[in-house]
């Protein structure tokens, strides 16, 4: 999913972070594997997630002289993230369809709930429930937040907390341990896909150029938001520090670009590139790489061929 982000928009210029937002990130990276452990669930994708708690890191750092810095950093943290998710599910149009589904009666009696004994198999059912549960679900169950954090996070009251947490506990029960999250990828979209790991592993770059339209776009975490046309994005896979090769694969089901390292283990998947597509041409990359989370939270990670 390509989506035209404020980062993007405010980095058109020159492409490249500036040094103090570089810094900024640098200061909260213990906090960032959870911020996208929440965002993914939240989503229902490892990369949404990654997107989306780019944006939200960037909202705090526009932010940063309006915090009180006598408070948590992480709570806040937590919000700007979780206000990011309900946006991208209200641009998804999911939200509509979950609150309708989530009409009924504001209790629960009392239920046998996973509480803190909840698995990582559970932790990714929550995203078929309302935002409002699964956002409670999670920060409850998950991340150890008290009733009254969570009302904070999620601008709701205590007892409306309470509530979501029944329902969604309660729903939780009642579904399956595992849900289906294969997506169709059309056969020209495939070929296309199957081409640009070819060309890429050769180092054919004016190859991986003529896949790809005029205007492109770019999105390496953590340093680069523009025109591909405008980064030095091939320049740094000439110079790598360990030896690699891309795969085709599927994390949670959706087909994606993998970087495998070559190691003493043989070929190991260890970050990921996703690749929007438009007609016959690639107009969108975004790689993971500095994202070494994104793997580490994937339900399933399989490449082609293996």
């Amino acid at each position: 999913m390509e989506i035209q982000t404020d980062l993007q928009s405010k980095l058109d210029a020159t492409g490249l972070f500036e040094a103090r937002y570089v810094a900024f990130l640098e200061t909260i990276t213990h906090l960032r594997p959870r911020l996208h452990r929440y965002c993914a669930r939240m989503t229902g994708s490892v990369l949404d997630g990654e997107d989306v708690m780019q944006e939200a890191v960037f909202e705090a750092y526009r932010k940063l002289d309006t915090f009180d810095d006598s408070r948590a950093l992480n709570p806040w943290l937590f919000r700007i993230a979780h206000n990011r998710c309900i946006d991208f599910l209200r641009r998804r149009q999911v939200r509509e369809e979950a609150e309708a589904a989530a009409v009924g009666p504001e209790t629960v009696p009392p239920i046998e709930t996973p509480g803190r004994e909840i698995d990582r198999a559970v932790e990714r059912l929550v995203v078929n429930l309302p935002p409002k549960e699964r956002a409670c679900v999670l920060l409850k169950d998950v991340f150890e937040y008290s009733l009254d954090e969570i009302a904070d996070l999620v601008d709701s009251t205590v007892g409306g907390v309470k509530a979501a947490l029944n329902r969604g506990r309660a729903k939780l029960t009642t579904l399956p341990k595992t849900v289906g999250t294969e997506s169709a990828t059309s056969r020209e979209t495939l070929e296309l896909l199957r081409l640009y790991v070819d060309r890429f592993n050769r180092r054919d770059w004016d190859g991986v150029r003529e896949l790809a339209s005029a205007d492109a776009r770019l999105r390496v975490a953590d340093c680069f938001a523009g025109r591909l046309a405008d980064s030095p994005y091939f320049v740094e896979y000439e110079r790598p520090i360990v030896p690699w090769r891309m795969a085709l694969g599927r994390v949670d089901g959706e087909t994606v670009v993998l970087i495998l390292r070559d190691d003493v283990d043989g070929l190991t998947p260890f970050s990921v590139i996703r690749l929007a597509v438009f007609g016959k041409q690639i107009v969108g990359i975004t790689d993971y790489i500095k994202s070494s989370w994104v793997l580490e939270a994937a339900g399933s990670v399989a490449v082609e061929g293996a």
